[in-house]
């Protein structure tokens, strides 16, 4: 009988490859706290939340929180609409089927540099000014893969002959889809749609090209750079948007993780 467990050293190798990963972000987390006289100092010298304090009364870090927020939410949201709609081929075979799943996982599959002079040239043949539109359509294009997967795997999980019942019992489509479909993929929505939000929080490369004189927080933060006397409040901002963009994802893995159990999966 051959033992469940990992061997050690696959252990030891998953740890210290979560340490790798994760060492950069405790140095932040740290260095977020530390001392006002001492914010440059290594090692910290004390904790104080006096940096919080100074990013709380910054307009031009409320701005761009608000900006990608804004722009997170509109994005979601086409994403959604866009995502489910096309995950409804799903159940239809047709010619071609196969080359616009490819092509609908194309924006996400390729360099983020590549996907954002894509647009930029884009925009410059239909004369559009980058700006919040160009963004929330930048964002759109990959955060629609997201959503398009997540219904995609819900689908999969759902028994076809729930449709068919509802159907035999008299119920027309928007009855069928408002009472059976949407049900079984509201978790996957919500799943879906909550990764896209944190997707588009913190993108960066693409935003780079599309945003002409807006500044999301991302941007912000790369301008932060530059400003070495600022490292303590770009810190305390760089830790928040890790928090914000972790309940989201949690959410999502939650929310997921159970999908097996729907109805109509065959349990």
């Amino acid at each position: 009988m051959h033992s469940e467990r990992a061997p050690l050293g696959l252990k030891l190798a998953a740890w210290g490859g979560l340490v790798f990963l994760h060492f950069p972000l405790a140095i932040i987390a740290i260095y977020a706290f530390n001392t006002e006289d001492a914010a440059f100092s290594f090692p910290p010298k004390g904790f104080t939340l006096h940096w919080f304090n100074v990013a709380a009364g910054r307009q031009d870090i409320l701005d761009a929180v608000l900006l990608s927020a804004q722009i997170a939410c509109l994005a979601t949201a086409i994403a959604l609409v866009l995502g489910t709609l096309a995950a409804a081929l799903y159940r239809r075979d047709f010619f071609g089927k196969d080359s616009i799943s490819l092509l609908l996982l194309l924006p996400i599959a390729l360099p983020g540099i590549v996907t954002g002079l894509a647009l930029l040239a884009a925009f410059k043949a239909l004369n559009i000014e980058p700006g919040i539109l160009t963004i929330v359509v930048g964002h759109a294009t990959f955060c629609v893969v997201i959503v398009f997967n997540n219904v995609i795997a819900r689908f999969r999980r759902t028994s076809y002959s729930l449709i068919e019942a509802s159907m035999d019992l008299g119920a027309d489509g928007w009855q069928t889809f408002r009472y059976v479909i949407l049900p079984n993929l509201g978790s996957a929505l919500l799943a879906g749609g909550m990764l896209a939000f944190a997707l588009s929080f913190d993108e960066i490369i693409v935003t780079t090209f599309t945003a002409g004189h807006e500044r999301t927080l991302p941007l912000w933060l790369l301008n932060q750079l530059g400003r070495p006397r600022d490292v303590p409040i770009t810190n305390v901002v760089a830790l928040s948007v890790m928090l914000l963009t972790m309940l989201p994802i949690l959410g999502a893995y939650y929310l997921t993780k159970g999908g097996e159990s729907v109805a109509g999966s065959g349990k």
